[in-house]
């Protein structure tokens, strides 16, 4: 992950509840904003592994876990922790001012 690319506003901070995925498309693009005790992560919301929306899964210990295989990746890396995943997910760049969350987004 590179900080080059533009800022995009995703949601409001209020949408966000703790360790609670939220989907959002942005141009196209599918991701699912996490809100956990370290912070506010960007991800693509599709599994690497059965392309499956992540943000219908649950987060725990900075990571999300597919509801459809058990899948698991970290959210401040993408990196997954094992199988059934092989890959791992996009990740990206967040930030907040005035309750507003803002993702960098590369073209």
């Amino acid at each position: 992950m590179t900080d080059d690319g533009r800022w995009v506003e995703a949601c409001s901070e209020g949408d966000l509840a703790l360790n609670n995925p939220l989907r959002v498309e942005i141009d196209g693009l599918a991701l699912a904003i996490v809100k956990t005790d370290e912070g506010i992560f960007a991800v693509s919301d599709t599994c690497s592994h059965a392309q499956w929306s992540l943000s219908e899964g649950e987060v725990e210990d900075c990571m999300i876990e597919c509801g459809l295989h058990g899948a698991r990746f970290d959210l401040r890396t993408g990196v997954q922790s094992g199988p059934p995943a092989t890959s791992p997910i996009p990740t990206y760049l967040t930030t907040t001012a005035d309750g507003t969350v803002r993702v960098q987004i590369h073209a």
